[in-house]
């Protein structure tokens, strides 16, 4: 058995497995949010501003996230981003003004480095979960690497893609459940996922994209949005350590998945839902 593989006999407890992972949210329910796609800095600082005022008031931790680049789009047409350097200097931005760390998701391991040079966390896609160059080149940079289940992936399975993180010297993985594919148009989220992937390293729930309805023939992918609250209170009761939203001010005029983001005005809300089951879980 290789030394980073589960047993019943090898196992960490919680609080050692977060620390060696570059936890810092404690037992505090960590937010992952912001829009889709660096739209532009305009539209990036007016989210970063609105979530930066709901994490300090219901003091939540926050990770400020959005995308420097869209490189997995449905149509050649498809807003793919408005530059590299561009887009990862408004993400540095948002976190030198607002005192706040950042993620992006990266598509290529020759991305892996320039990446983190602007933001903390480097989150590998769900659909490159398996891409051994590219948790490599991640790992190699030091940063915390989150890596999205994939689609098509069992929990389980989400153990090789952490020990090759973790052998190519990094300790500072976490993972994401984004659902799973439930025939070719929508998606499901397995419960149980989260404490078997528990046992392995901190565990988030992305409670936007799991309501995705992708493979439409509009070539643009739907969502139902009116379920992240239902989503987000269930992940978080089953034992998420964590939520990632996409949450824009007006979705309908998003660049990016607007079909599936929380209007930001709801943000407050959802938080205070979430952050009351996350206590009610951890007092009991």
């Amino acid at each position: 058995m290789r030394k980073h593989e589960l047993s019943p006999m090898n196992r960490t407890t919680n609080s050692e497995l977060h620390q060696q992972a570059g936890w810092t949210a404690g037992d505090r329910l960590q937010i992952i949010a912001g829009p889709c796609a660096i739209e532009g800095e305009d539209v990036a600082m007016e989210v970063a501003e609105g979530v930066v005022a709901v994490c300090a008031e219901l003091d939540l931790p926050l990770i400020f996230k959005g995308s420097y680049r869209k490189a997995n789009r449905s149509r050649l047409d498809s807003f793919s981003g408005i530059g590299d350097e561009k887009a990862l200097a408004i993400l540095a931005q948002v976190g030198e003004r607002f005192g706040i760390p950042t993620t992006t998701d990266i598509h290529a391991a020759n991305e892996a480095a320039m990446a983190a040079n602007y933001v903390d966390v480097l989150q590998i896609p769900a659909f490159l979960c398996r891409q051994t160059d590219l948790l490599v080149a991640a790992a190699q940079t030091g940063k915390v690497v989150n890596i999205k289940k994939g689609q098509f992936l069992s929990p389980e399975a989400m153990q090789h893609a952490v020990v090759k993180v973790q052998e190519s010297g990094n300790s500072k993985v976490w993972l994401t459940e984004r659902g799973t594919m439930l025939g070719y148009q929508d998606m499901v989220v397995d419960m149980r996922g989260f404490p078997v992937m528990g046992r392995m390293a901190p565990v988030i729930a992305d409670i936007t994209h799991s309501l995705q309805q992708p493979n439409q023939s509009s070539g643009v992918t739907g969502g139902r949005p009116e379920l992240i609250a239902t989503i987000g209170r269930a992940a978080v009761a089953a034992g998420a350590n964590g939520v990632f939203i996409e949450t824009h001010p007006r979705p309908s005029e998003a660049l990016s998945d607007g079909a599936n983001m929380l209007p930001l005005d709801q943000l407050r809300d959802l938080l205070t839902q979430l952050k009351r089951v996350h206590e009610a879980v951890h007092m009991g």
